[in-house]
């Protein structure tokens, strides 16, 4: 057995030599309908690895560990799992509720949070091993308990996440993890659906379903409470069917301004980041769903709702005016840039592909398959606040 040993050394040695990686060009991939995860190298284009039985992935959401090894994925059936991204295996799976919509990581990467519809709260799980540290009920008015929404992480360890039925703002404290601070902003408007922070951490923005405009929280001054802001947009025009809900966290900050899709409408919100104002509005092809900036932010690209989901128009955030419209293929759910912004991958549901483009030529550059993706998540976002 001895003399073995060395040989057994080598033969490690050597396999793990054959194919080294690193994880900062690594991404996930989630395939929806088969509850999968794919592995994928940003750089080579390649798929490497496949995650099986990760349960109800209809609407799932991905955050990194700071060494960006670890993805942690929120299932919609509540489950949470943790992938080992150098190993292609999961690390930890739980079931922690009975209905999730997203979760966050913490500043300092210790803390996973989860926001939940069934039941309505947030729990707060260790980031290495899984274990409960916090469960904050949402709680509100007579007994009642409210779906939570637009949960991020915030800079001084903090999570901040919106009460749906309640109308409501928290902030949660988490310096003491067993024993959060809880900070409540009421009557902020009516059915808050989604939030993002701002690239600095500093704005905390709502958007509100229930009646027009958005509530916005400074961090940095949460004393002067909660401002409505574009109240008056849309408020005249006739209600539109909406085929499905933007997504705050696809919204976007370049320069002075906020781009943020407009709720039922054909329309791209342009609005002025130092006063809250309106600066005026861009036409586009259908409902916007996500409106990205790429990260240099001279560029916004948009994806849209049914039935219009097989197109991409593409913003220049100089002149406020659309450069191309891209028809990469059937059912574009989501997009995501490298790094640097010189490439964007497009989730291509209804092809059953991922199609990734060149920012700078506006051609595809290559195509991957992936059944039914719906989420493109790059290891990079474990240095982006609110992500």
């Amino acid at each position: 057995m001895k003399k073995l040993l060395p040989f057994l050394a080598l033969l490690i040695s050597v396999n793990a030599a054959a194919d080294p990686r690193a994880t900062g060009d690594l991404g996930v991939v989630i395939e929806r309908e088969n509850g999968n995860a794919l592995i994928v190298n940003t750089t080579e284009h390649k798929r490497l690895a496949k995650i099986e039985k990760l349960g109800d992935l209809s609407h799932a959401s991905v955050v990194f560990s700071h060494d960006e090894r670890y993805a942690y994925v929120f299932g919609r059936d509540g489950g949470l799992t943790k992938i080992d991204l150098l190993k292609d295996a999961i690390d930890k799976r739980i079931i922690q509720a009975g209905n999730s919509i997203g979760g966050a990581i913490s500043q300092d990467g210790k803390l996973i949070a989860v926001s939940n519809y069934t039941p309505g709260g947030v729990k707060v799980f260790s980031a290495d091993t899984l274990e409960l540290v916090a469960d904050i009920p949402a709680d509100y008015g007579s007994g009642q308990r409210s779906k939570v929404v637009g949960l991020v992480d915030a800079p001084g360890q903090r999570f901040v996440f919106s009460l749906f039925d309640a109308g409501e703002i928290w902030i949660a404290d988490m310096k003491n993890p067993k024993a959060p601070v809880l900070k409540k902003f009421k009557d902020t408007g009516k059915q808050p659906y989604d939030a993002l922070v701002s690239p600095d951490g500093r704005y905390y923005i709502a958007g509100l379903f229930g009646e027009p405009g958005l509530a916005l929280l400074d961090l940095w001054n949460p004393e002067a409470g909660v401002k409505h802001i574009l109240s008056e947009f849309g408020k005249d025009d006739d209600k539109l069917p909406v085929y499905k809900m933007p997504h705050f966290e696809g919204w976007s900050v370049a320069g002075d301004y906020v781009f943020a899709p407009a709720i039922g409408q054909h329309k791209v919100l342009v609005i002025d980041k130092n006063t809250w104002d309106l600066h005026g509005t861009i036409d586009v092809a259908g409902q916007p769903v996500f409106v990205m900036a790429r990260p240099d932010a001279r560029q916004i690209w948009v994806n849209f709702a049914f039935p219009d989901n097989n197109q991409v128009q593409v913003i220049d955030a100089k002149d406020l005016s659309i450069v191309k419209t891209l028809s990469p293929g059937k059912g574009v759910l989501h997009m995501e840039f490298t790094p640097r912004g010189e490439q964007v991958w497009l989730a291509l549901r209804d092809d059953d592909s991922l199609a990734v483009y060149d920012t700078e030529t506006l051609q595809e550059i290559a195509r991957l398959p992936a059944s039914k993706p719906n989420g493109i998540f790059f290891s990079s976002r474990a240095h982006r606040i609110g992500l």
